[in-house]
């Protein structure tokens, strides 16, 4: 029979053990089953394929939906995005920088602090009023603010960091 202590310091070595292997996991990325919709780079620390992150649609949705119904100056009266809070999937990849340039299908590139993500709830549209947004209508991902929510939000300031066709986020 093992004494209290010896019992004791087994257990505290088997969590210890079990602690480093849920982080591992935690810190883990799958591989997309379907074409990648997006690709992270940059300072991350957690990556699928090249020292990069890529998602489908479906490993984007696993992350959990969040909706804004809000105006925009690009449709007419409220419109209901959902999609993933970027605060969210920065934490996901283990994003340690201070901005992300967001990189659109038309080359379209702008620079967002990071900051912005979670002081405003800043999220990546994947679906406009219940519809996937295909590509000829700022798909298939949006970054979109709740304009509503700020009267700072209503400049083009934020709506040029709005970027649609999202492709690509490099950290920086």
């Amino acid at each position: 029979m093992l004494g209290a202590k010896m019992r004791t310091g087994l257990l505290g070595t088997l969590i210890a053990f079990l602690g480093i292997i849920g982080a591992a996991y935690a810190a883990s990325l799958a591989v997309p089953k379907e074409r990648p919709i997006l690709t992270i780079t940059g300072k991350i620390g957690v990556t699928n394929k090249d020292n990069t992150a890529q998602f489908d649609r479906a490993m984007l949705e696993s992350l959990g939906l969040v909706t804004i119904e809000t105006t925009t100056p690009w449709y007419d009266g409220k419109v209901k995005f959902e999609g993933v809070s970027l605060d969210k999937l920065m934490k996901q990849v283990e994003a340690k920088g201070e901005r992300v340039s967001v990189i659109a299908l038309n080359d379209y590139a702008t620079e967002i602090p990071m900051a912005d993500f979670a002081k405003f709830n800043v999220i990546l549209a994947l679906k406009r009023d219940g519809e996937y947004m295909p590509v000829r209508d700022k798909g298939p991902l949006f970054i979109v603010y709740p304009y509503d929510s700020n009267p700072e939000l209503k400049t083009q300031t934020y709506y040029a960091r709005s970027a649609w066709q999202v492709a690509k986020i490099e950290v920086k």
